[in-house]
């Protein structure tokens, strides 16, 4: 064999390796949410927790709902980078949706709570738990600084807070701006 046909198999052979690897990500990424909408589907039926996977350190506690931008997504407990990892999280220190208090649920700017830069004051959206399901508006969008903006979880007012970073779009991961939308709920 030539070394000219040596390194095309050495290429092929790493473009393969390569493709392998990136196929790899969204074929995890599409079984993990078949295994986190049954869970769901679990968590509907009996109330229960259900872990999606045997050593996962999350389980479904919510649905979220935005019928106008056509969002769809199971809610995690916990908003770890682990959590998010695989969909919005709640703040476990914050109140359960169907509870008084504020409601918070956390989700990374590109790619779960992408859709937050479009909502509007107005807007519905839906939390679904199970067995229950609640109806919030949009009251308002703000964009804060976490270093100096503390989220009382204690509060005596009823809000849900969908929280990510801000801004969307920035190659720059982190940073201090985060993006809040409140919305209150619809009796």
């Amino acid at each position: 064999m030539t070394a000219c046909k040596k390194g095309f198999w050495i290429v092929m052979a790493l473009a393969g390796a390569l493709l392998v690897n990136g196929a790899w990500i969204h074929i995890k990424a599409q079984v993990a949410q078949w295994l986190l909408q049954d869970a769901w589907q679990q968590t509907q039926q009996d109330g229960g927790i259900h872990k999606p996977w045997k050593w996962a350190d999350h389980w479904p506690v919510a649905r979220l709902k935005v019928p106008y931008l056509q969002v769809d997504q199971i809610v995690l407990e916990g908003d770890s980078g682990n959590v998010m990892a695989f969909a919005p999280g709640h703040n476990a220190k914050s109140a359960n949706p169907g509870e008084s208090g504020v409601i918070i649920f956390s989700g990374h700017r590109d790619t779960h709570f992408s859709f937050l830069q479009y909502l509007k004051k107005g807007q519905s959206i839906q939390v679904e738990t199970a067995g229950r399901q609640f109806h919030y508006q949009i009251t308002d969008r703000q964009i804060v600084d976490a270093t100096q903006t503390v989220i009382d979880t204690g509060a005596a007012v009823n809000h849900l807070l969908l929280v990510t970073c801000y801004p969307f779009n920035s190659p720059v991961a982190g940073g201090a701006l985060r993006y809040v939308v409140t919305a209150k709920p619809v009796l």
